[in-house]
């Protein structure tokens, strides 16, 4: 008998509501507003970005699942494009080089960020993907060694490499061999050919205990990364010009795209900068903070 009292109340109030709606009342609550997965891939900045974007739609009455550590662009981008997230932090340059790559056309990456915004948006449209606004704030590749290894073989740019790589190991993540910023980057711009390369994870602990302990002589880091001073290692001038304009940049399905959602991304993107985003690593990397604590304060403090 309950369950048939609550259907015959639940009756009444549908056949209430729709009289109320026919005499053409406007009252009742708004509707609610879309729910969005954003992802991350697998390392700390991309947690934090993920998170700030995230705690701030929340904030604006948007449901909000996470993917966090989703695993590298080869996942998580088709993730996107496929529906199955609709949001993450990306990186201008290097994710137009990905679908420049993905789409069989030449690689167009470059310096300017806007132009590679603009040319994401032209590949990506047909997908119901898009890119908003780059920000300041970038990160972009870089390639470290321990001081003493560059003290030892008098190393300040990567062009310096040329006598020593034939006998050097480089570190990165599983992808560098075939990432036109990385390992193939090395090759065809600068003529490096390392005598091996050890599959570690994307200028994380492991490539920086690899670097430590000599594992490596040379690893990809990050350039906003703040553990790369703690550790003392010294990046090594790109006087080549390899890598491009890696602004953070957000990426979103455009069924999930109003201008409520597009305005509150950009301007998320146009308060974050490099040194602040450096501090940030360091706190969660170095300080071993927690990228999603840290993402809340930044959220908190600039009014989000």
């Amino acid at each position: 008998m309950r369950l048939k009292r609550i259907y015959v109340l639940g009756a009444s109030m549908v056949a209430l509501a729709l009289i109320t709606t026919a005499c053409g009342s406007t009252g009742g609550p708004a509707s609610a507003k879309a729910t969005i997965t954003i992802a991350s891939f697998n390392f700390s900045e991309s947690i934090i970005l993920a998170h700030i974007y995230g705690d701030a739609l929340h904030n604006k009455g948007y449901t909000i699942n996470y993917k966090d550590k989703l695993g590298n662009r080869e996942i998580v981008e088709p993730s996107l494009e496929n529906g199955i997230i609709d949001l993450y932090a990306g990186y201008a340059a290097t994710d137009l080089a990905f679908v420049d790559k993905r789409q069989g056309v030449a690689i167009e990456s470059g310096s300017d960020a806007q132009a590679n915004v603009q040319k994401l948006n032209a590949r990506l449209g047909s997908k119901g993907v898009k890119a908003l606004d780059p920000s300041p704030a970038i990160d972009q590749n870089a390639f470290a060694v321990t001081k003493a290894e560059a003290d030892a073989n008098n190393l300040t740019k990567l062009s310096d490499l040329s006598s020593v790589a034939s006998k050097w190991t480089l570190g990165g993540p599983p992808e560098c061999p075939q990432r036109p910023f990385c390992q193939p980057g090395l090759e065809q711009t600068y003529g490096l050919h390392f005598k091996a390369f050890k599959s570690l994870d994307a200028g994380g602990p492991l490539t920086y205990a690899a670097l430590k302990g000599g594992d490596i002589n040379i690893g990809l880091v990050f350039s906003s990364d703040g553990g790369i001073v703690a550790n003392n290692f010294v990046v090594l001038q790109d006087d080549k010009h390899l890598e491009a304009a890696d602004n953070i940049v957000p990426l979103i399905r455009t069924d999930k795209s109003n201008s409520e959602v597009d305005a509150l991304l950009n301007s998320i993107d146009a308060k974050l900068n490099t040194t602040d985003l450096t501090a940030l690593n360091k706190s969660a990397d170095v300080d071993k903070q927690d990228p999603t604590d840290l993402a809340a304060t930044w959220v908190k403090n600039h009014g989000f």
